[in-house]
């Protein structure tokens, strides 16, 4: 009888490895240098208060997999992507991490290798957000797009409307140029630098007339996250 169940132990052993293998973990640190109490994560921590470390990390190693911290439970407010790496502060998010999760990897985010959120979109409706100050409503149709950048603070300017992912915005000749944005729909993530690198900033539906967080006239790429 022993000798029948070994093949089936074989199979699921087999099986389990890969989902192992593509396990992340992060560990947050309560002081700068990565000193003070640390707290090791392996799973999605939609708030961080449970573990009595709600607005406590000042400094993060992620020792493998890509993770989202947010400053709001739930996985809301502003967001920062972090990829393997030793951060030894967190500049504008410093005591201010209330949750974390893993994002990009299989089976985690749409199967797609890059750093996108594991949960599915949130629907939402297709349209414009209601007008912009100075344009006189949102039925114009240059309001529409998921994403409207503008050259001047207060959404003035000729805006660069875009619905997808841009990985330099040169290409656009609108890089480093970005003053205020409107997100008509989805949660998108902006960086300074091309390729999704360097500082970014994830924000939602909403409109933005001065642009904060180090992105004033930064901005390089930006993708939807949600």
């Amino acid at each position: 009888m022993v000798r029948s169940f070994r093949p089936a132990l074989l199979c699921v052993a087999t099986f389990l490895a890969p989902a192992t293998a593509f396990a992340g973990e992060i560990t947050l640190f309560e002081d700068a240098g990565f000193r003070g109490r640390p707290v090791t994560l392996r799973s999605d921590t939609g708030d961080l208060s449970r573990m009595g470390f709600n607005d406590k990390t000042s400094s993060i190693i992620v020792r493998s997999g890509t993770w989202e911290v947010c400053k709001d439970a739930n996985y809301r407010g502003n967001c920062r992507t972090l990829g393997p790496g030793r951060y030894s502060s967190m500049p504008g998010m410093n005591d201010a991490v209330s949750s974390a999760r893993e994002v990009g990897r299989p089976g985690h985010g749409g199967g797609d290798h890059r750093p996108y959120p594991p949960r599915p979109p949130r629907p939402e409706p297709e349209r414009p957000h209601p007008g912009y100050p100075g344009h006189g409503g949102g039925h114009r149709p240059d309001a529409s797009g998921a994403v409207l950048m503008f050259p001047d603070a207060g959404m003035r300017g000729r805006p660069v409307r875009l619905d997808r992912e841009v990985r330099d915005l040169s290409h656009y000749g609108f890089n480093d140029r970005a003053e205020s944005i409107i997100v008509n729909y989805g949660r998108w993530e902006f960086c300074v630098d091309a390729n999704f690198r360097g500082r970014c900033v994830v924000m939602g539906p909403g409109s933005y007339a001065r642009l904060h967080n180090g992105l004033d006239r930064r901005i390089s790429s930006l993708r939807r996250v949600r």
